[in-house]
């Protein structure tokens, strides 16, 4: 995996790089950033959102009680109701590696603060 430079070299941001790389895998030749959007530049959606956000909310004792994700995945599989969109959830907005690096360090998921 390819780091940007900008990056800040700390644990709790290796440990987050550790786990997207195990989890959903990063690009080989791109650099990943804290803009880099797991959901829309590396195309993580379904069931592997699913089990990643599972996966944050246990390694770093991450509290979700604001995060919805349809906000910014596609659910997994087929689903019928996808034809009637709930109000609000048409597109979806990219979640960043910083936005995860963010709700970390705060402990808890605030979408607000993080889509700021």
């Amino acid at each position: 995996m390819k780091l940007a430079p900008t990056l800040p070299d700390t644990p709790a941001l290796r440990e987050l790089m550790q786990v997207l790389h195990e989890e959903i895998g990063l690009p080989e030749h791109k650099a990943v950033s804290l803009q880099t959007s797991i959901n829309l530049d590396l195309g993580c959606n379904g069931s592997d959102a699913q089990h990643l956000m599972e996966t944050l909310e246990q390694h770093f004792g991450l509290e979700l009680a604001d995060y919805d994700a349809y906000r910014y995945f596609q659910p997994a599989g087929n689903d019928p109701h996808l034809k009637r969109k709930a109000k609000g959830r048409e597109g979806k907005v990219p979640l960043t590696i910083g936005m995860l690096y963010q709700a970390i360090n705060a402990g808890h998921w605030d979408t607000q603060t993080l889509e700021a």
